[in-house]
């Protein structure tokens, strides 16, 4: 599949938008545990009191924090307060660095400070070893302590909170924080209040800004696989288009059209969401993992256990799924062969009455496709549940384990909850990726399988300089020592053919079944290349020549005749779309299909379905005679075009052709004598060599096999009256 990422170049650019959107979702997705855990920690536990920084302190408080403060952090305090009139420090307009740095200040001086003002059998024993009277606080006893004891006391109770852990100083200094503003009448309900509302406003905006980046990474997603599918199409169209006859042996008409569907839809199913999964599901991933050690390190393992669990389930399903998803593409591929072959050969199959064998061939490449298929969805069934059942595990496991850190007061209630959802974000992210890893492969068949189409060599080329033929040369086709084997074949089906076809003259091919006829004049348009020798067109090799050119010099009518759904003048001016109203009647005209396309309702208007089904055989062929009529080419090609017309409707239409292809060069391959009567240039083939040429009268004396193949279909006297019949008209 990788081979087919140069289709992306043309939306490189809606690509970087979309990994820029990416990168805007993740970041959001992994902010929002975050605030949850903020507004349980800190809006609900703590009341909204963020950290150790009171907006506003007393002096009297301060100066009894400045006791656990060394001379630089009271400097550091007192730049960032500003005392008003009553006594009330204010703090100032700061960066978040210096809140941090006074966070870090604050902490254990409030942890102290709170500490030795509660009335606790510790403080009790404290006041008694410092023999302190009744009234007197233990802070109001240091602040007039000689600075040498105080030190000494510092030091001890640095010592002590040292030994504690951050987030039991973390909770300490909150609670000061609160009996601080409580001291001062602030009011704590408003500053709960403010903190979940700004908190809860946050998240609105981040979930609107992760719905918007959904929508948008989503459209442009289609977009661009759309782009990319439509390109693929158009591309394998164009390969397939230019296939010569030996390509297309290699490839069944069923493959080719499941190649250019079924096989780049699931690329384009793929495509869509590699940018909305694949992508983001590492972002998503590695994001939350680096959130997860930010927020409790200690819980780390848990992730390590789930990821191990999830891939295990993931190795199991790829060994056992996976070769069922490479089987899928080759039953599609069957199915509409047979498919194809049934709705094709319809009338045959009613007209031998073999109905019930078709079902069962139809029924048996159907049930083996269903069955892969629901084995297939059934081991994805059972990942979905099993995937579910680990994140519930693993969401009790951090429950469990989290619960005993919140009871020792080394994590926070809303701690937990982020890491829950941290974890199951990095969850999250490897189901995505297990879900594409078992879609990837799939799609990696069907890309595959439109690059060998798209990478199969053409072995008919344009030649890189053409040769340009002489413009006064009249019209004619050549065939010099041609020989001709179709590819992989041991023997030739033609061999050493020489003649040459000139202008205003017919020349008829005629011959057994199997003699090479239609291969022959297949070697005109180049839809095979001669093994050896050289096919003329106007003196020029037709190897000389660009396809395009050569081909719009000819009229072609093929053995079976071909029409194309659309109405019956779209037909006539297939191979030339500017024909006036004139050329299209007169072409009718002389190909015997007036009378009967005057017959319908809507004339020339007419509609031909699909295939040309809704008209008889010999109308089909006057119609795709009356097309090469209306191209005027400069040399026509009738391959058995007159097999399925009665003798009187052939013996007019050939008059009349005669008349409009007398400046061209004709050359009409034919199983009927009468068909070739009048042709100047009559070669006679067998086993792939020419054992006949000459006009009909000559080829009666001098050739056997041509004497025999007459006598064949009409006796001598018959002979005779239909050539004296046809002169006289």
């Amino acid at each position: 599949m990788l081979k087919l990422a140069k289709y992306l170049k043309r939306s490189a650019g809606f690509i970087v938008v979309i990994i820029a959107l990416l990168f805007l979702q993740a970041y959001c997705d992994l902010s929002l545990p975050s605030y949850t855990s903020d507004i349980i920690n800190v809006g609900i536990q703590q009341g909204g009191i963020e950290d150790a920084v009171p907006n506003q302190i007393r002096d009297k408080s301060l100066k009894q924090l400045f006791l656990f403060m060394t001379k630089e952090e009271q400097q550091t305090v007192q730049e960032q307060y500003q005392q008003n009139d009553d006594g009330i420090w204010k703090l100032k307009d700061i960066s978040k660095e210096e809140r941090d740095e006074l966070n870090s200040i604050f902490e254990k001086p409030m942890a102290m400070v709170l500490a030795l003002s509660e009335d606790s059998d510790t403080t009790k024993g404290i006041k008694e070893q410092m023999q302190l009277p009744e009234g007197v606080g233990i802070l109001d006893a240091m602040m007039q302590m000689p600075q040498e004891q105080l030190q000494k006391m510092q030091e001890q109770m640095r010592e002590q909170m040292d030994q504690m852990p951050d987030m039991m100083l973390e909770q300490s200094s909150i609670v000061y924080v609160k009996a601080e503003y409580q001291a001062q009448d602030v009011n704590m309900d408003q500053i709960q209040t403010h903190y979940i509302k700004t908190s809860g406003i946050k998240m609105v905006a981040m979930a609107l800004v992760i719905m918007l980046a959904s929508v948008s990474v989503t459209f442009l997603s289609c977009r661009v696989a759309a782009s990319f599918a439509r390109d693929v199409r158009e591309d394998v169209y164009k390969k397939v288009v230019s296939f010569s006859n030996a390509e297309f042996n290699k490839f069944s008409t069923a493959s080719l059209i499941t190649r250019s569907t079924n096989d780049v839809q699931q690329i384009q199913m793929v495509m869509s969401m590699i940018f909305r999964i694949v992508l983001y599901a590492p972002i998503l991933g590695i994001g939350g993992f680096m959130k997860v050690l930010n927020t409790n390190t200690s819980m780390a393992w848990i992730i390590g256990v789930a990821v191990g669990a999830i891939l295990l389930v993931v190795l199991v399903l790829f060994a056992v799924a996976m070769p069922k998803f490479k089987m899928l593409q080759t039953l599609i591929d069957r199915m509409n062969l047979v498919t194809r072959e049934i709705l094709t050969g319809l009338s045959v199959i009613r007209a031998f009455s073999t109905e019930k064998h078709e079902v069962e061939r139809f029924e048996e490449a159907n049930k083996r496709l269903t069955k892969t298929n629901l084995f297939v969805n059934r081991c994805m069934t059972f990942m979905m549940p099993t995937m579910m059942l680990i994140m519930n595990l693993i969401t009790l496991l951090i429950v469990y384990t989290g619960a005993h850190s919140i009871d020792d007061g080394m994590m926070q209630v809303g701690d937990m909850m982020a890491f829950i959802q941290y974890t199951m974000q990095i969850i999250m992210s490897f189901l995505m990726i297990t879900m594409m890893s078992i879609m990837i492969p799939r799609a990696s068949v069907s890309g595959a399988r439109i690059s060998e189409v798209l990478e199969t060599p053409l072995t008919i080329h344009d030649p890189e300089k053409e040769k340009m033929e002489n413009e006064t040369k009249e019209s004619s086709v050549e065939f010099r020592n041609v020989s001709f084997a179709y590819p992989g074949a041991t023997e030739n089906v033609l061999t050493d053919l020489n003649f040459v076809a000139k202008h205003g003259e017919t020349t008829a091919i005629i011959g057994s079944t199997g003699s090479g006829k239609s291969t022959l004049v297949n070697l005109i348009p180049r839809f095979f290349d001669v093994t050896k020798g050289q096919v003329l067109v106007n003196g020029v090799d037709v190897r000389d020549m660009k396809q395009h050119e050569l081909r719009d010099k000819l009229g072609y009518v093929p053995q079976k005749g071909v029409l194309f759904s659309g109405t019956i003048d779209s037909n006539l001016r297939y191979g030339c779309e500017n024909a006036s109203k004139e050329t299209i009647e007169k072409a009718a005209q002389i190909a015997q299909a007036t009378e009967f396309i005057n017959a319908k309702t809507e004339g020339f208007d007419s509609p031909i379905s699909q295939g040309g089904t809704n008209v008889s055989g010999g109308q089909k062929q006057r119609l795709s005679i009356a097309r090469a009529i209306t191209k005027n080419p400069e040399i026509y090609i009738f391959d058995d075009s007159f097999s399925a017309l009665d003798y009187k409707t052939d013996v007019v239409l050939r008059q009349a052709l005669k008349k409009e292809t007398k400046d061209a060069v004709t050359i009409i391959v034919a199983q009927r004598i009468s068909t070739i009567l009048h042709a100047e240039q009559i070669l006679v083939l067998d086993d792939g060599h020419i054992v006949g040429k000459g006009t009909h009268d000559e080829l009666m004396k001098d050739c056997e096999v041509y004497r025999q193949i007459a006598m064949s279909q009409l006796s001598e006297k018959e002979l005779g009256m239909r050539k004296e019949a046809e002169d006289h008209e």
